[in-house]
């Protein structure tokens, strides 16, 4: 193995894909779309025409929320994981990434 290739993202995140990431599994097994507009109605969004920060995701935040309870995280901890883990980045399934709007 070059040892370079132990430095490659893309190398890293082939390997995870190689050996069942349970992100990738949790992807393909739950239909997240599915439950958009019911998060949507729940969380009271607005059309935002009262100005503001547009919000995240609200499929985004649902799946962080089942990653906190699986890992059984603080919320100051799934930050922090969601920051630092390359395997919890928008190059997954996890879709951790921009916000709505393209905004960070």
């Amino acid at each position: 193995m070059d040892p370079k290739s132990l430095l490659s993202l893309n190398d890293h995140l082939e390997m995870l894909s190689r050996h069942g990431d349970p992100l990738e599994v949790l992807e393909r097994t739950v239909d997240f779309e599915y439950f958009r507009a019911w998060l949507v109605e729940g969380l009271g969004y607005g059309d935002g025409s009262k100005g503001g920060r547009p919000p995240f995701d609200p499929v985004m935040m649902f799946k962080a929320l089942i990653l906190q309870a699986q890992h059984n995280l603080s919320d100051a901890r799934m930050e922090f994981m969601i920051r630092d883990r390359s395997s919890w980045t928008p190059r997954r399934t996890a879709g951790f990434g921009p916000r709505v709007d393209g905004a960070d």
